[in-house]
């Protein structure tokens, strides 16, 4: 097997497992932040039809996350090693929220009248994983304790204010994507509120975003100089660039009561913020300097399971394609899937 296949196939894995991510955090964000938003809704309703608008979607979105880490693990055997003891508390929070979310969805239904406790599940299980994906974000953007290979700090190093940050951060995101989502895929008041929501949500966002991008080139040296050496900062200027726009963009929208413009606006702020990150940690794949080539499983092992993924993926997407086609179109006040 030549050098050039070895160098590039662990760089085809890293960009399989990002795009999973990616598809997670858009697709799955806007549920949870449809969660997020859940308590704001004080009519049953209102919240029926919330819940109505993800109904046929959640689980289908899970896929990438599942993805995403099953790819990390058979792919990067290195990296999960390190990472999981790193960020276990976090990773087994955020697992457990999302099954009491999961859980809310259906015994929400079959336990009415009583189902406050469902409803603070689903709320609070959507926001509880929310913050813990920010607090994993932020444990990996500013470093792991490794030597030799192996994880090395305390059980507690990703709890900074940097990683909460970020966890507050992610929610608020997620919370415009579930604002946006509603607009697009409801009516009536719950449309209403979104839309009213989602102005004020966003210049949170756009805070958050300014504080992101000004923390990590100053907090650490190492994408301070990927940003801000030459020749890079020629090629990645356009990037806050292109982010303001969007911004612009979602406000507008916002005011000239588009249906379909606020959520993608949207979905182009979190890719655009993904990239970012992408281009600040890359080719690191555990920061500050476990590369995707050390992590990297041997050849034969990524071969092998590269075969699986590419069956696989159309398959995925596919589904994907299919069941938002399916259920397209808004949820009206009293329709529904359950």
């Amino acid at each position: 097997m030549d050098l050039t296949f070895d160098f590039y196939l662990p760089v085809i894995w890293a960009g399989l497992i990002a795009a999973a991510v990616a598809m997670y955090v858009v697709l799955d964000g806007f549920d949870l932040g449809v969660g997020i938003l859940f308590p704001f809704a004080r009519k049953e309703e209102d919240r029926d039809q919330m819940m109505n608008s993800v109904a046929p979607f959640w689980d289908g979105n899970e896929t990438w996350l599942v993805l995403g880490g099953g790819g990390l693990w058979v792919a990067f055997p290195q990296a999960y090693a390190i990472v999981m003891p790193a960020l276990y508390l976090p990773v087994i929070v955020m697992l457990l929220s999302l099954i009491f979310r999961g859980v809310s969805f259906e015994f929400r239904w079959v336990s009415k009248p009583r189902h406050r406790r469902w409803d603070r599940a689903f709320a609070g299980g959507s926001t509880i994983a929310a913050f813990c994906q920010g607090l994993i974000l932020g444990g990996l953007i500013q470093g792991i304790a490794v030597e030799d290979g192996e994880f090395v700090g305390g059980a507690f190093d990703w709890l900074t204010p940097f990683s909460v940050m970020c966890g507050v951060g992610l929610v608020c995101g997620y919370a415009l994507l579930g604002a946006t989502w509603l607009i697009m895929r409801t009516s009536g008041e719950v449309e209403e509120r979104a839309r009213r929501q989602s102005r004020t949500i966003l210049l949170v966002v756009l805070g958050f975003i300014a504080i992101v991008s000004l923390w990590t080139p100053f907090g650490f040296e190492r994408i301070a100089d990927r940003w801000f050496t030459t020749p890079n900062i020629y090629y990645l200027w356009p990037v806050p660039l292109i982010t303001a726009a969007l911004a612009l963009l979602l406000w507008r929208s916002l005011e000239r009561a588009g249906a379909a413009m606020p959520f993608l606006a949207t979905l182009g702020l979190f890719v655009l913020s993904y990239l970012g990150l992408a281009i600040s940690t890359f080719p690191l794949m555990v920061p500050p300097n476990v590369t995707i080539w050390d992590a990297a499983a041997v050849p034969e092992s990524q071969i092998f399971t590269l075969v699986g993924a590419v069956f696989m993926l159309p398959v995925i997407l596919g589904y994907t394609a299919f069941v938002y086609w399916t259920f397209r179109g808004k949820v009206h006040p009293g329709e529904g899937y359950h």
